[in-house]
C-alpha cells in the first residue's frame, strides 16, 4: 500500500500499489488501475514509482 494525496483537494488516501496499470503525467499526474479507474494525484510519476518500489522491497524483506 502507499499512500498518495488527489489533486486540489489534498485528500490522503491509501492504494493498493498492486492495482497499479499505468502512471501518465498529462501534465497533472494520472494513475490508471487495473479495473480501469482513473486517480489524478499531486505526486509525480517518479514520486510514485519511487513509493512502489519502497513497498515492494519491504515485502520482500520481511519473507526472508
Amino acid at each position: 500500500m502507499i499512500k498518495l494525496v488527489k489533486l486540489k483537494s489534498q485528500d490522503d488516501f491509501v492504494l493498493n500499489a498492486e492495482l497499479i496499470e499505468t502512471i501518465e503525467e498529462t501534465p497533472d499526474t494520472v494513475v490508471t488501475l487495473t479495473n480501469g479507474k482513473k486517480l489524478i494525484v499531486e505526486e509525480s510519476m517518479d514520486e510514485i514509482v519511487r513509493k512502489v518500489m519502497e513497498y515492494r522491497r519491504a515485502l520482500f524483506r520481511g519473507m526472508r
